[in-house]
Parts: C-alpha cells; sequence; structure tokens
C-alpha cells in the first residue's frame, strides 16, 4: 500500500540499528537510498547490498554529520545521482553518560554536535532543494529521553528535546510544501544499547517496564518512519509520534 517507487531518501546513521532498517524498508517501498554513515564500513556496504538486493540503488556518504560542510556535500552528491531528494532521515545520534558537575564539557558538546547540529546541518542543506521541487519530507529521530528527561545522561535527553522542539518549529515554516515530523523510539534493541543490555537483569527490568512487554527490533522503528513519509500521513506535520510500546504516554 505504500509506494514511494522512484523516490529518493537520504538517511543519516544508516550502516547500523534503526537508520539501516529503514534504508532496507524504503528500498522494499520503491525509493532509492542515500546511506549516511561515519565509520563503519562494512556494515553500510551490507546495507548498500540489502538495498540494491530490493532492486533499487543505494549511494554511500561517509563523513561526520556535525560537519555542516559535509552535508552539504552529501546532499550534492545525492542530487547529482539522482536529481532528487523526496525524504530526508536524521537518524545518526549517540547515547553516553554524563555526570553534571564534573566538567564534562567537552562531552557535551560532542554529543550535541552529533545529537544536535547534525539535524540542521542536513535539514539545512536539503531545504533549498526540495523548495525548489515543491515537496519534501523531514523526519528526525528524537527519544522518550526528550520527552521525560533521563538522569545521567541529561545532555542526551536536552539534545532529543531540542529535536522535539525544532520538529514543531519546521512544521509551520517549511508548510506547506515539506512536511516534518519526528520518531521518538524508548528502548530499542540496536547497538547503541549493547552496553545496558550486556546486564541481562537490567534488559529484563527494562523490558518489565514496557506495558507491551517486549524491546522492539529496529524493524519496528522502521515502519513509522516509512509512514511518515508516505502519502497516509500526507495530512500530518509537528507530530512526535511516540513507539515505545506504551512505557511513555503524552500527547
Amino acid at each position: 500500500m505504500i509506494d514511494l517507487t522512484d523516490q529518493v531518501v537520504l538517511i543519516t546513521g544508516a550502516s547500523r540499528g534503526i537508520g539501516a532498517a529503514s534504508a532496507v524498508l524504503f528500498a522494499r517501498a520503491g525509493a532509492d537510498v542515500g546511506i549516511g554513515y561515519h565509520t563503519h564500513d562494512d556494515e553500510a556496504q551490507a546495507v548498500k547490498g540489502q538495498v540494491e538486493a530490493a532492486g533499487r540503488n543505494a549511494v554511500l556518504l561517509k563523513g561526520d554529520v556535525s560537519d555542516h560542510a559535509t552535508a552539504r556535500i552529501h546532499v550534492d552528491l545525492l542530487l547529482k545521482a539522482f536529481g532528487r531528494i523526496d525524504v530526508l532521515v536524521n537518524n545518526a545520534g549517540i547515547w553516553t553518560a554524563l555526570e553534571t558537575g564534573a566538567g564534562e564539557a567537552a562531552e557535551w558538546d560532542r554529543l550535541m554536535a552529533i545529537n544536535l547540529k547534525s539535524v540542521f546541518n542536513y535539514t539545512d542543506a536539503v531545504v533549498p532543494p526540495m523548495r525548489q521541487a515543491g515537496r519534501g519530507n523531514i523526519i528526525h529521530l528524537t527519544s522518550t529521553a526528550g520527552q521525560r528527561g533521563e538522569a545521567g545522561h541529561s545532555h542526551y535527553a536536552a539534545s532529543k528535546g531540542g529535536i522535539i522542539a525544532y520538529t514543531k518549529s519546521l512544521a509551520v515554516e517549511l508548510a506547506p510544501d515539506i512536511r516534518v515530523n519526528a520518531v521518538a523510539p524508548g528502548w530499542v534493541d540496536t547497538h547503541m544499547n549493547d552496553g545496558p543490555f550486556a546486564d541481562p537483569d537490567f534488559r529484563a527490568r527494562a523490558q518489565a517496564a514496557i506495558p507491551l512487554q517486549r524491546i522492539p527490533p529496529p524493524e519496528d522503528l522502521a515502519g513509522p518512519i516509512l509512514f511518515l513519509a508516505s502519502d497516509l500521513a500526507r495530512h500530518i506535520t509537528g507530530e512526535i509520534l511516540n513507539v515505545n510500546g506504551g512505557a511513555v504516554l503524552c500527547g
């Protein structure tokens, strides 16, 4: 039912996790994919292979998402390859710990650059060609942490809260041609969570706190992202779509 045949999507952080699952699902829906990534060459190549196995084209876009010039280069490369960009998925991000009062300013700056500044970088680069085309979809990945906060990870929560505010601001600023939405996961079974999930007791407690009693694979987030990019969501903009199994209930 969702048909994105010949559309072009740029996904940051697409070598693993939610980004990789999204790249494959978009390809199965008919889209060509720009696979943004930083260091995981083998994984990015594997995702490219899966996109091509689905009968679509893929372009690898390696670079640091926190660099504004890199975002513009990636957008230009994708435009040269396909002549258009219909969807941007700002997925790249990291999750680290930070103790307020310990003087960890460098870690605050590093995470903000990767999680929040990157969202601006790629959005800023993709808006002009989308406006010229008179259409576009931008989907950000935020988090339940951006809605309720997260002790010990305040910089992460602040970055994701910033994405929520940015989403709502852009939804009005870029309407009517460009829709802007966000997906807010809770716990997801990705590499980002390998550390905490290495403790089986912690994983069991995390799962027990989710009303649907499961920790989802990345594919469970790729579906809602694809939905927001489709015409099924054509009257949705400025929305924060919670995909957390009922762990955080907010409008």
